[in-house]
């Protein structure tokens, strides 16, 4: 295997864009090519009637919709892209077709061109509230039983507005407002790996240590390199001492007669005393 993704063909992306204003005509309002796939732009109300033309048409021949996808733009009148994912086998070329709509205008079933539509826009209701118009079973298929919002829309709360729980009171599980324990949490996203400049109590001391562990694989915010040379730089301040290995006998005693075997000292005569005499004794 060559690459860890499906190879695909891409140079068939500008003869498709061609081929696409030549079937489709004025159903087609724009036509790219991005990141090596081709993405075309479909009045809302022409969706089917384009589908159909991409499937059919010799040359283009995009026989399998491979999924719905929706994105969320609030700032556009028409905010919501429906965007339908499609691959050709024998041509082995994917397309993207993008419509527009908002809360309220439906977008056309495409159910009759393929069966397998029904499960994916009902997945883009529940999630974004797109409708479409024509789909006999247009029901929530993600979210929970009495769910109420749309979940991917950007304006919807990431707490959501209700949760559940078992009840020991009442013994089933029931609804109730979000109550939150604490606030959220800000968090950086980096790997601790990459050097995350943690600050906790009592690391301002390492400040003074330019950084370094006090001992050998501590944790510290450092990368290698930065070690090494915080290490060198300390290493410099360092007074040379005595070596610890002698290397002549004048530094290791050698030949010399232990303190403990060395015969005692005669004391001076100073330091001895005069013998005692009898009249002394007598008195």
């Amino acid at each position: 295997m060559r690459s860890p993704a499906p190879a695909y063909a891409v140079d068939l992306n500008d003869a498709t864009i061609d081929a696409a204003r030549a079937v489709l005509g004025p159903m087609l309002e724009e036509a790219w090519a991005r990141v090596g796939e081709v993405q075309l732009y479909v009045r809302r109300d022409d969706i089917v009637a384009a589908l159909t033309a991409l499937r059919d048409t010799p040359g283009l021949e995009y026989q399998q919709l491979m999924e719905i996808a929706g994105v969320d733009y609030p700032e556009r009148p028409e905010r919501f892209a429906v965007v339908y994912c499609l691959l050709s086998l024998t041509r082995n070329h994917r397309v993207q077709v993008h419509v527009w709509t908002d809360e309220e205008t439906p977008v056309p079933s495409v159910t009759g061109l393929w069966p397998v539509a029904g499960w994916l826009e009902r997945e883009v209701y529940d999630l974004f509230g797109v409708l479409f118009a024509g789909n006999q079973d247009l029901r929530r298929i993600l979210t929970d039983y009495g769910f109420r919002g749309h979940p991917l829309r950007k304006d919807f709360p990431q707490t959501g507005y209700t949760e559940l729980r078992y009840s020991e009171e009442e013994k089933r599980v029931v609804y109730q407002p979000v109550q939150l324990a604490q606030d959220f949490r800000t968090f950086d996203f980096m790997s601790p790996w990459e050097g995350a400049d943690y600050t906790l109590p009592g690391d301002e001391k390492a400040a003074d240590g330019a950084g370094l562990p006090e001992a050998k694989g501590a944790q510290t915010p450092l990368s290698a390199d930065a070690i090494a040379k915080a290490g060198a730089a300390q290493t410099d301040k360092v007074k040379p001492t005595d070596p610890k290995v002698t290397e002549t006998t004048a530094q290791s005693g050698a030949g010399q007669p232990h303190p403990g075997n060395k015969p005692a000292e005669k004391p001076a005569a100073a330091d001895v005393p005069p013998p005692a005499t009898g009249k002394g004794q007598n008195q």
